[in-house]
């Protein structure tokens, strides 16, 4: 069996989002299932320019066949501003507004493009749905050998009229979660194609609470934890304020760390730490001794963060009005969900002040995360799924 995936990006420098999801099922079904694997992809890294960063040619990394290929552009200057009034009615947005809307947006690479169409893989995955090599490599490819792991949630992009062709082109769908499941079919009809909703695996990491906090200055002050891109469209800004609101009203000792690359950064706060990005033994280290992890972004497809947060014994709070960590919270037992100040300020209280509850929470998501996110099983229902597909289509074609 052979598989190529087609990501916008790909790397060890990439450990987030769903090219690091393509990353962990590529390699795996390399060591697990010995199959032949292939990505094609850019050389870019930094999705905020998608600016070529690494060389292009062919790499063998951890057993799978990387082609990176040069674009012709990246993120162009005005691509904000254009973005701003095509997503503001993106039913409405006409054809040659989408086609502009996608070249700046990047990355554009007519190389990546014409290896998509030429590979010989069985079948050719594509993730996520939002950029080019998606929008326009599935229907290259073809309706018998397009796999979609779009990474969908609920915005503007979806809407696009182009993304009906997409998905409808698409030989059949593999999804993070049920509510992704739910949103794509009630957008785009797609119920009759096979499905698989499968998740991510997680691994523990080595890391200690109490070298977490001597690295951090945090001394033995209890905190909140949150773990991602610190960027307002990801919620961190708004996380710093309701944070700022519940200390204002909550005098005492808890403290918030907000840890990764920082685009936007918050409001300045005494008790709010910023560290930027961490590695794996802090980052496992500080889960293993928060008081809760929080998730505040609106706009996730699977949030792997929750996840590694429950497997390192920690309480989950996400925000309520994203579909796919909800579903976690809820599936599981073990987080709760705020949509506004008045929920997040009695969600923290009753976290802060219940002992029992926290190890309630922590034990419950433990369970879910080893009942479903364990890799080798997780791996294999893949491998089954895409062995069957491939299988169909070629009886089809």
């Amino acid at each position: 069996m052979k598989l190529a995936y087609v990501v916008p990006r790909y790397g060890p420098q990439i450990n987030a989002g769903a090219e690091y999801a393509v990353r962990m099922l590529a390699e795996r079904l390399v060591d697990q299932h010995d199959w032949q694997v292939e990505v094609l992809t850019t050389c870019a890294v930094d999705t905020q320019t998608w600016a070529d960063h690494l060389p292009p040619g062919t790499t063998v990394d951890n057993g799978v066949t990387v082609r990176r290929f040069r674009s012709e552009s990246g993120r162009h200057p005005r691509f904000n501003a254009l973005s701003h009034a095509v997503l503001g009615a993106p039913e409405r947005a006409s054809t040659a507004d989408q086609r502009r809307w996608l070249d700046l947006q990047g990355p554009c690479s007519a190389g990546l493009l014409a290896a998509t169409g030429s590979t010989d893989a069985d079948l050719v995955a594509f993730s996520p749905y939002l950029f080019q090599p998606s929008v326009q490599g599935v229907p290259a490819v073809g309706p018998h050998r397009a796999v979609f792991h779009p990474a969908a949630h609920d915005e503007p992009p979806l809407r696009l009229p182009v993304m009906r062709k997409v998905f409808a082109g698409a030989a059949g769908f593999v999804f993070y979660t049920h509510s992704e499941r739910r949103l794509v079919e009630a957008r785009f009809g797609v119920g009759a194609k096979p499905q698989l909703v499968l998740g991510l695996g997680v691994e523990e990491h080595p890391g200690r609470a109490g070298d977490a906090r001597t690295r951090l200055g945090l001394g033995q002050a209890p905190y909140l934890l949150s773990v991602g891109r610190v960027d307002n469209g990801k919620g961190t800004g708004a996380l710093v304020e309701f944070f700022a609101a519940y200390k204002a009203r909550h005098p005492g000792p808890l403290r918030l760390v907000v840890a990764g690359d920082v685009v936007d950064p918050p409001r300045a706060h005494d008790d709010v730490v910023l560290p930027g990005r961490i590695d794996d033994e802090t980052k496992w280290g500080l889960m293993r001794g928060a008081t809760a992890f929080v998730n505040p972004s609106a706009f996730e497809s699977f949030s792997l963060v929750v996840i590694e947060a429950w497997r390192a014994g920690a309480p989950v709070v996400v925000n309520g009005r994203c579909e796919a960590t909800r579903e976690h919270c809820e599936r599981s037992g073990g987080g709760l969900w705020y949509q506004s100040f008045a929920e997040f300020e009695v969600t923290i209280d009753r976290l802060v002040r219940d002992d029992a509850l926290r190890a309630r929470l922590a034990t419950a998501g433990g369970d879910y995360v080893r009942a479903s996110f364990e890799w080798p099983g997780l791996i294999d229902r893949y491998a089954t799924f895409l062995e069957l597909l491939a299988d169909r289509n070629a009886t089809i074609g």
